[in-house]
């Protein structure tokens, strides 16, 4: 294949209109929220959190409508063992983003945190904040390699240059411009990108649909034409397994930082609920035209498409069917427009999920754990520092992927399994404490990870019920690959036994120390008896008897609001280790 002119050009054009966007967002916002005592960094984090609804919707829908969802909606349609029965995606995180928004993004806005890790490290203490960093920084780098994944994939289709170096320099150009302007050059970027995708995509459905090696995809949706049909069925066997990833996405969609940064820079509390529902609808439109084009794919008899004789499927080039259709079965001028405008607008996911691990690592790890002392300036450097490490590190995991909706999963699973119980103590459970948040920690990991994890090739130790041998057969090498099917919806089990593990040690830790039955000396976490957090078992009742304990916070946050808020939290009084307090006695009310 040689390389398609009109195709670079349409990538090169688009890559410089986002670059500019996002440049000149940085420029307009340069001070925002940084007037009045207010701190650069959060500025950054946050964005001012004056984030209005339009800008606010867009970016919310275009943090969930990246590569890995446009590409791995219309993988999956196509699949022909799957279809468009085991294409979650858009229905789970449509309803996370509702529930999210519900019972979530209130609590979380009106509090005035700065990042998603706030409430864990005021309750649990620095060192369980710094443990649980872990998975959402897992969460955040998987999800952006999956982005970058596709992205890469659907260069590759568009010229022919080498895929590494495609992802190489989409990779740069989103790390550029998030470390430029931060939250709100990945914003404004969020809504040219979110344009191009739908513009580009429903330009080329129609001209896809008219191919005449295309049959009617109505038909092809429940009869055998060239694959089984695109609607796909549930076997009995596989429903709990279809609804243990279901639970997945749709609750293990809600603890993400990159969801809670736009919660957090929203305006009010009530907007922060607001964006979350316009985000759902978001994501079920945006979903449309990828749907189509699986189906499109699965419709198509590619003997008679300039593809060739073998369909994508016994290519293993199944997550790659999006752009294979629109190169093969549009006009040179609609795909080109098509791919070049997707390819530049699936960064959308990728540059917000590296700003969101960069925040929690400056904020909560940085800041909090070891410098309270640290200058705005100096965390503002750390920011830009991890921001290329972590884009780095996404970078390499992309060169190394598998199936887009393979990362998709994997990236969830941690955080479903660790922070979304964890997210529901800390917010609406009265008297869990730093014990019972290590057990659910442990407890959790152990059960998920004695399950396996086929993407990683990481054999089960726990065989759940029900569990089968099944066999993976690549087409072009002719290899046979065995792996461990665990049917039984262990995921959501292990969710549930994480939960009930930080509940119950919590009370039995409250209960073996106040009765004394286990001396005061060895509340070692200080999450109990200790002087600063005895009433740490009823977050409901803490009204700051406690003078060097700084609750305001708590209290209702302004329209717009600068960086008084982190002045607070970041009290070195309160988050010292001098023995008079303790980072563990800063809690929050409930």
């Amino acid at each position: 294949m040689t390389i398609h002119v009109e195709g670079l050009v349409a990538i090169v054009l688009f890559y410089v209109l986002i670059l500019f966007v996002g440049i000149w967002a940085a420029w307009k916002n340069k001070n925002s929220g940084v007037g009045d005592g207010g701190e650069r960094s959060e500025s950054i984090m946050v964005g001012g959190r004056d984030i209005g609804l339009f800008v606010g919707g867009f970016t919310m829908t275009a943090t969930w409508v990246g590569g890995g969802y446009i590409n791995g909606t219309a993988e999956y349609v196509y699949l022909p063992d799957h279809g468009l029965a085991w294409a979650q995606a858009p229905f789970g995180y449509a309803l996370s983003l509702v529930v999210g928004g519900l019972f979530f993004a209130k609590p979380m806005r009106s509090r005035g945190y700065v990042t998603m890790l706030d409430p864990f490290q005021m309750l649990y203490g620095k060192r369980m904040g710094g443990l649980l960093f872990i998975p959402a920084l897992m969460g955040e780098i998987f999800w952006s390699a999956a982005i970058l994944s596709a992205l890469g994939a659907t260069l590759s289709v568009i010229v022919d240059i080498n895929i590494n170096m495609s992802v190489v320099i989409s990779a740069l150009i989103a790390i550029f411009y998030t470390l430029v302007g931060g939250l709100y050059s990945v914003a404004y970027t969020d809504v040219v990108q979110l344009f191009c995708i739908f513009v580009g995509l429903w330009i080329s459905v129609p001209f896809a649909l008219s191919n005449p090696a295309v049959s009617d995809i109505s038909v092809s949706a429940k009869e055998v034409i060239y694959q089984s049909p695109w609607l796909g069925k549930i076997d009995s066997n596989d429903k709990w397994l279809w609804a243990d990833n279901f639970f997945l996405l749709m609750l293990g969609g809600i603890p993400w930082q990159v969801y809670f940064q736009r919660v957090l820079s929203a305006s009010s509390a009530t907007y922060a609920q607001v964006l979350s529902f316009l985000a759902a609808f978001g994501c079920l439109v945006m979903a449309v035209p990828s749907v189509l084009i699986g189906a499109i794919g699965a419709s198509t008899d590619w003997n008679q498409t300039t593809y060739g004789s073998l369909p994508p499927k016994d290519k293993d080039e199944s997550d790659m069917i999006l752009p294979i259709v629109l190169q093969h079965l549009c006009p040179p001028y609609i795909s080109f427009f098509g791919l070049g405008a997707v390819s530049a607008a699936v960064m959308s996911s990728a540059d917000s999920s590296i700003l969101s691990a960069s925040s929690m690592f400056a904020r909560n790890i940085y800041q909090l754990a070891f410098r309270q002392s640290a200058s705005d300036r100096e965390i503002v450097w750390v920011m830009r520092i991890t921001i290329f490490v972590f884009g780095a590190l996404a970078t390499a995991m992309a060169l190394l992927t598998g199936s887009v909706y393979g990362l998709w999963y994997l990236s969830s699973d941690l955080v479903y399994v660790i922070i979304f119980p964890q997210l529901l103590s800390v917010l609406f459970v009265k008297g869990t404490n730093t014990y019972g948040s290590v057990a659910g920690y442990v407890f959790g990991l152990l059960l998920r990870i004695g399950g396996g994890e086929p993407y990683l090739k990481l054999p089960p130790f726990i065989f759940y019920p029900g569990w089968v041998t099944e066999e993976k057969i690549h087409h072009l090498t002719g290899d046979v690959e065995y792996f461990v099917q665990q049917r039984f919806p262990f995921k959501t089990v292990s969710m549930v036994a994480s939960f009930l593990a930080n509940v119950v040690f919590s009370y039995l830790t409250k209960y073996l120390f106040e009765s004394g039955m286990l001396s005061h000396k060895y509340d070692f976490l200080d999450a109990v008896v200790s002087k600063h957090s005895k009433e740490i078992m009823d977050k409901a009742t803490l009204v700051g008897n406690h003078d060097n304990i700084i609750l305001s916070e708590m209290a209702p946050v302004r329209q717009a609001l600068g960086g008084s808020i982190a002045g607070t939290f970041t009290n070195t009084e309160v988050l010292s280790d001098d023995g008079e307090s303790s980072p563990e006695s800063f809690h929050s009310e409930n």
